[in-house]
């Protein structure tokens, strides 16, 4: 899956990790990464910033990878339009 925010997504999750892996859209963001969950809130918080949006809680169950979140993204992006 590609998507057109993953680059924009990728990047704001790669300024939070400075010295760690590196980030791709299969990246998982619990996992691999290594924030603990105060600083994964961050990270969606700076998408949603970003993207001037709101992700509800209830729709980042199922979002493992950067892939996962992009679609969440795009979807909400969609019924905002």
């Amino acid at each position: 899956m590609t998507s057109p925010l993953g680059p924009q997504i990728v990047s704001i999750l790669a300024k939070q990790l400075p010295n760690g892996p590196e980030v791709s859209l299969t990246t998982n963001i619990a996992r691999d990464t290594g924030l603990d969950s105060v600083a994964i809130m961050d990270f969606v918080m700076d998408v949603e910033d970003e993207f001037d949006i709101s992700i509800p809680l209830e729709r980042t169950t199922d979002v493992e990878t950067i892939a996962d979140l992009c679609a969440v993204v795009e979807t909400i992006m969609d019924e905002k339009s």
